[in-house]
């Protein structure tokens, strides 16, 4: 796809050589991200975050990854301090936003919500996520992430064997990242969730239809042998139609040191896309491997900044110009530290 000014809804918009391209572009911005240059490509330009729902990672590295290119931020996270509580339209809405700013990030608790208020925008939209359907920016992170850490154990993405963990059924990174596997060839998913909470039957059509295997697995043991990559995540309590009910399915799918050297192969990637739910009762994944070599969850998080970078610099035109815009830090990159 030409990216230049198209919205980011879905993955469904994108292709293997799209993916492949954002990606290329991501390896040009890590020393941007990682403060090593500095560079004011996006200078003048401005993004307008409208986060109405709880955000800390994706609102923050959209901010962060739109200042490092040298643009300004401004932003919104109450839907109540906005007009729509005045009965304003989401379209009127769009129009008038999308006149204050060059781009927008929009993360909306109603499913469909983001790619209504796009069709009225004046600027390119990116899904910031949208209730429990698509997060596809965290999608692409996730596969960035999965492609680095495979490369640095000699594998690809082509080939993979990922099990999936925990709420598929409302977990929307989870339903953009099955929807991009299928991009790639001879892809094994393992399922492994409780009866109620499995992943959508229109998500996984299209990676069967594409000839992968997916398997489907309710104990925890059994779905997390023979795999290159863990992707664990949490249950969605807030989308639930009760605390009560959520609670039920708490717990149920823990993974900790122990369980992870019993059943899964030295090399097996450890990723959760954040945030983990770290009450006791509730913990998916244990604190315990957070010194594991193989726990990637921090890196994933940071490999954020990288791609969302990417996707301003592909959206506004800019990926081979920010060199042009750019300089060496000074003291900053000797003193921080990076993984």
């Amino acid at each position: 796809m030409n990216f230049v000014g198209e919205h980011i809804l879905s993955v469904a918009q994108l292709n293997r050589a799209d993916v492949e391209e954002i990606f290329s572009v991501a390896d040009i911005m890590t020393p941007f991200a990682h403060r090593e240059r500095v560079t004011r490509v996006l200078d003048g330009a401005i993004l307008c975050n409208l986060f109405f729902e709880a955000s800390t990672r994706t609102r923050l590295s959209f901010g962060t990854a739109f200042n490092l290119l040298g643009g300004s931020v401004i932003e919104t996270t109450d839907m109540a301090s906005t007009s729509l509580v005045k009965g304003e339209s989401l379209q009127d809405f769009a129009r008038v936003v999308s006149g204050y700013s060059d781009v927008i990030v929009m993360r909306h608790p109603i499913d469909g919500a983001v790619a209504e208020f796009a069709e009225s925008s004046r600027s390119p939209v990116l899904n910031g996520g949208d209730g429990s359907n698509e997060h596809p920016t965290q999608a692409l992170l996730d596969l960035y992430t999965i492609k680095k850490e495979l490369r640095a154990r000699k594998k690809d993405l082509d080939d993979l064997r990922i099990a999936v963990i925990g709420d598929l059924k409302y977990g929307r990174a989870v339903h953009s990242l099955i929807k991009l596997l299928k991009l790639f060839r001879n892809i094994t998913v393992h399922l492994v969730a409780p009866p109620d909470l499995g992943a959508p039957e229109n998500v996984i059509a299209d990676l069967l239809k594409a000839g992968h295997e997916v398997q489907h697995f309710e104990q925890l043991a059994h779905g997390i042998q023979t795999v290159d990559v863990l992707y664990v995540t949490r249950i969605q309590e807030e989308r639930f139609s009760s605390s009560a009910e959520a609670h039920k399915c708490k717990g149920l799918f823990r993974i900790n040191q122990a369980v992870f050297s019993q059943y899964c192969e030295p090399d097996t990637v450890i990723m959760h896309p954040l945030p983990r739910d770290s009450r006791d009762a509730a913990q998916e994944l244990s604190v315990d491997l957070d010194s594991h070599p193989n726990f990637a969850v921090f890196r994933q998080s940071d490999n954020g900044l990288i791609v969302r970078m990417a996707l301003f610099a592909l959206i506004l035109d800019v990926e081979n110009k920010v060199e042009d815009h750019s300089a060496p830090v000074g003291w900053f990159s000797d003193a921080k530290k990076w993984d």
